[in-house]
């Protein structure tokens, strides 16, 4: 038994030799392996498959729940065949009254479309700044100011987070509906480093840098690329 320990305490000896006698470039290479090994894993995805993802990030308060979902931009083929941007996308945010406990009313959702500057705006705040991002589809026209939509993020008074709320205002029906939904600052990060990350996306830069053909994500052929339908308007319930 003594011999069989001497020769594993020789044995284990020797491979920490080795091990730590290997260069900086063999410790690259192996690391590296590592990585491409498990990146190139196969994952099947259940069910029939879809050209479209449905990926929202989910807030569910008391009084209200709020989603952001990225929105692409939908392009346009020009006769040279180069692509130009047809609509611009956004980050879509959608507020859905609670009518009970975990219960929300899904068909009385209202929505408000981030821009990439609105955007910005949103990512640039700090633990006490605040915003407040009005929108009117009648701007500069006889009708302004008849319908109306409020964002406005402010800072929790204890630092704990911000308060997101809506306020729309529709003078044509009379109505004024209200969310407000407190968003914790883990959740917080969650949505700045997301809108970090779509920013570029909603842009339409991921094409100048992927150099994705013409014809993929439906940008050939002088049509849209395809985006989900119920997200594209933010004056659509």
């Amino acid at each position: 038994m003594l011999k069989v320990l001497r020769v594993l305490s020789s044995s284990t000896t020797k491979f920490r030799s080795h091990f730590c006698t290997r260069d900086a470039s063999s410790m690259y290479a192996y690391t590296h392996i590592t990585r491409f090994s498990t990146a190139t894993q196969k994952f099947s995805v259940k069910g029939p498959s879809s050209h479209q993802v449905y990926a929202s990030f989910d807030i569910f308060k008391g009084k209200a729940a709020l989603s952001l979902t990225p929105v692409l931009p939908t392009f346009t083929k020009l006769e040279s065949g180069s692509l130009v941007v047809d609509r611009r996308g956004s980050v879509m945010l959608k507020f859905t009254p609670a009518i009970g406990e975990r219960k929300y009313d899904w068909e009385k959702r209202q929505m408000f479309a981030l821009s990439a500057t609105e955007v910005g705006a949103l990512i640039s705040l700090g633990s006490n700044d605040s915003c407040e991002l009005f929108h009117d589809p009648s701007m500069k026209s006889s009708n302004a100011g008849q319908v109306r939509k409020s964002l406005s993020i402010k800072p929790h008074a204890d630092g704990s987070g911000y308060f997101v709320s809506l306020t729309v205002v529709n003078n044509l029906l009379k109505t004024r509906e209200s969310f407000s939904v407190p968003v914790m600052t883990a959740e917080f990060a969650v949505m700045k480093t997301a809108c970090s990350f779509a920013l570029p996306h909603i842009m339409g830069w991921d094409r100048l840098t992927n150099k994705m053909p013409a014809g993929g994500g439906g940008g050939g052929g002088g049509q849209e690329s395809k985006a989900v339908p119920q997200l594209l308007e933010e004056w659509d319930r």
